[in-house]
This record gives C-alpha cells, structure tokens and sequence, in this order.
C-alpha cells in the first residue's frame, strides 16, 4: 500500500463564535410544521435557534398533551449536548397548559441544570405585562375542552378572559395547514372590543405573519405563541435592539 502523507493546516483566523447574541434550544413537538419556520424569520441573524423534538400524541386532549411531560428532559438533552445554551424554550402552549410552567422547568433543567426556560404561557404572561393588559380576548386552533383549561389558567393568574374561541381540531398536524386568512378573519371576529389585546395560541399556527396586519385592523396589540417565545427569549439573554414587522410587541417592547 502507498504512504500516504497526512499533514496538519493551521488556521489562519480564531474560531468564529456562532450566534454570538444568544443560543436558543427548542423543544418542538413531533408534529409541528411551522415552529422553525416561524422562528428563522423572527430571531435577528445573531441569534440562533436549534431544534429537538418531543414525541406528542393525536388527537389534541389534555390527557395526551400530558403525556408528553417524560419525553421533555431526553429532548433537551439531545440540544447541542455539550454545547452552553442561553434559553431552552419548551414550544407547546397548550402542553404547557396540561403539564404546568414548573413542571415543565423542572424537566428541563433535569437535562440541562441551570438553563433559563420558558414555554408560551410564561412568555405571554411576561407579554401580557409588559403591555399593561388586564382583559384578553384568545384564539386557538383547540376543542372546547382545551380552551376551558387555557382560559381557567389564565384567569387564576388574574386576567379577565372577555371570551376564547377556537377552530376545534384535535389534530395538531392538521392546524398548520389552517391559512393565514382564516386566522386573520377569525381573530378580527373573536377579538372583543373591550380587549386589552388578542392572544393567538399555538405554535403549530401560522399566525406570526399576520400580527401586524391584524393590529392595523383592531387597534390593539396581537399576540401569538411563536412571537410571544422569541420576545420572551431575547429578553432573556438582553437582546438589545427592536425587530420589525411583527407587531409591537417585538419594535416597542423588547428593552428590559
């Protein structure tokens, strides 16, 4: 066999430091199409968001979403293993719902001690204060059944739920393919006139991209999961500048 020479190649430059503003991880679930589309549009180029899944199970109850909660530790340890991380998102609302903020930190932080955590329903609950909104109107994509549990969440957190609806899928798969002009024409619809602001729930909706246009039709602050998770994460790691197009919650309220 021939030699072959094998030689070493110095580096002419230091190793660059990738997402030099802040390291996201995220716990998607199995079935969410839209989460990482959403978020290479929201986060700014210097951050970065890196995905891992949890398995979830159809149809959408709370005695399924539940069921996710022993996956979430084994998630997040799959994110960059060995890799510092700035937040670790756990990325269902309604699963956040079912299993509890807490809880949910708690099994993150199992993976990965320390870690700064968030989830939709602390996210917008910061949002909700950060805007000094007391009465909210909310969409979902849920049944009935979830949507008493999210509004009866909120409510013993001191709001004032003037009315919550949804599209009644059980399917989570199935949400994303819901268009952006039926959640326009059902938020426009559901938003109360005496809301302080709309809320529109679930990662799996594409509704980010239509929050700015929705504000211009309400005159009121919209809100969505994904916007909410990656407001809620730059202020963690103190992002330092505004990011448009997205409603003002991310161009007028991101500064601590």
């Amino acid at each position: 066999m021939e030699k072959i020479n094998s030689e070493t190649v110095a580096l002419g430059c230091e190793l660059e430091h990738l997402a030099p503003a802040g390291r996201i991880g995220v716990i998607a679930l199995a079935t969410d199409f839209n989460i990482e589309h959403d978020f290479s549009h929201l986060y700014p180029d210097d951050v970065r968001a890196f995905t891992s899944r949890v398995r979830n199970v159809n149809p959408l109850t709370v005695e399924n979403l539940r069921s996710m909660a022993p996956g979430i530790s084994a998630a997040a340890d799959c994110i960059l293993p060995g890799t510092d991380l700035d937040v670790i998102i756990y990325a269902c609302t309604s699963g956040t719902v079912a299993i509890g903020s807490d809880r949910v930190t708690e099994l993150v932080q199992r993976a990965r001690p320390g870690a700064q955590v968030t989830n939709p329903v602390t996210a917008a609950l910061c949002a909700f204060e950060a805007l000094g909104a007391k009465r909210i109107s909310i969409l979902t994509p849920y049944t009935d059944a979830v949507n008493r549990e999210m509004a009866a969440l909120f409510i013993e957190q001191g709001y004032d739920v003037l009315n919550i609806a949804g599209f009644g899928f059980e399917d989570d798969t199935a949400m994303t393919y819901i268009s952006r002009d039926d959640i326009a024409q059902a938020a426009i619809s559901t938003c109360h006139p005496d809301a302080d602001l709309l809320f529109i729930s679930c990662t799996a909706l594409r509704a980010s991209s239509v929050v700015s246009r929705l504000e211009l039709a309400l005159d009121k602050p919209v809100l969505s999961s994904n916007q909410v998770l990656v407001w809620h994460s730059l202020r963690l790691v103190n992002y330092p500048r505004p990011i448009t197009g997205f409603g003002v919650l991310l161009e007028q309220h991101l500064a601590q």
